[in-house]
């Protein structure tokens, strides 16, 4: 085939997949009832809402320090809950460990199965069984901290160098002592790493779970556009974003530092 013909081929190729992608945004529009013309025709709504929303409410913003002070609190303590039973777990789950596949394949497949499950579909179904406040905010970030940590901390486990391991196991350590000193100072950075970051993310989820009881500034954020007061939304959010902002920054910094 000719250069000439090459790039021609090339051509009607990214043409059909050009084709085939409108084709399936057309498909989808047709099969959802999808019509984009109403977002357009309520104009006057969001034109509204906009002239209130550019118009932050700072007279409110001494009544969310507690409220974020709290979500913060939510973040900390649900982070520190998933790792304590994360840190235990991702060893069972790997074979460096337990030398058992079975026993790892279990581990595995439950910690899959939590990571499934959505934040807020989990939120939902502890504020159904537990009630509304903040510690089911504390529980639903927890189990969420659980199943993430334990999958990344599992995985830095098994790339581990080995020879510290044959060491230990050639002198009669058990795997409990092989776990702990052989094992635990080649990934240490790594788990404090993921500990870090699952705080950061936390703390931008925990932001959210308001909307199904689960306390912090989210509750307020949720009335707030329920009663329509858009200029107390304005400063929610610009709260949020900063507070967020700092904590991603922190958080960065220091799995820096440590990797």
């Amino acid at each position: 085939m000719s250069l000439k013909e090459t790039v021609h081929f090339k051509w009607y190729k990214h043409l059909l997949i050009l084709l085939f992608l409108f084709a399936c945004f057309q498909g989808s529009a047709w099969i959802t009832a999808a019509e984009f013309s109403q977002v357009f025709q309520n104009s006057s709504q969001m034109t509204a809402f906009l002239s209130r929303f550019i118009h932050p409410d700072f007279s409110y913003l001494p009544k969310l320090v507690e409220p974020m002070i709290k979500t913060l609190q939510m973040s900390l303590l649900g982070t520190v809950i998933g790792l304590v039973f994360a840190i235990p777990i991702s060893f069972l789950a790997t074979t460096v460990v337990t030398e058992n596949r079975w026993l790892s394949t279990i581990f595995r497949f439950l910690l899959g199965l939590v990571r499934t499950i959505p934040t807020l579909l989990l939120a939902a179904l502890f504020v159904a069984i537990f009630g509304i406040g903040e510690a089911t905010g504390v529980l639903t970030i927890a189990v969420f901290t659980f199943g993430m940590v334990s999958q990344l901390m599992f995985q830095a486990i098994e790339t581990i160098d080995f020879g510290p391991i044959e060491a230990a196991a050639a002198v009669g350590a058990n795997k409990m002592q092989i776990a702990v000193w052989s094992i635990a100072p080649q990934v240490l950075s790594q788990f404090a790493s993921y500990a870090f970051y699952a705080f950061e993310v936390n703390v931008r989820a925990s932001t959210v779970l308001g909307y199904v009881g689960a306390g912090g500034i989210g509750v307020i954020l949720n009335s707030s556009l329920a009663l329509l007061n858009y200029e107390r939304v304005s400063i929610i959010i610009l709260t949020i974003l900063i507070t967020v902002a700092l904590v991603d920054k922190l958080s960065e910094q220091v799995r820096r530092s440590l990797l």
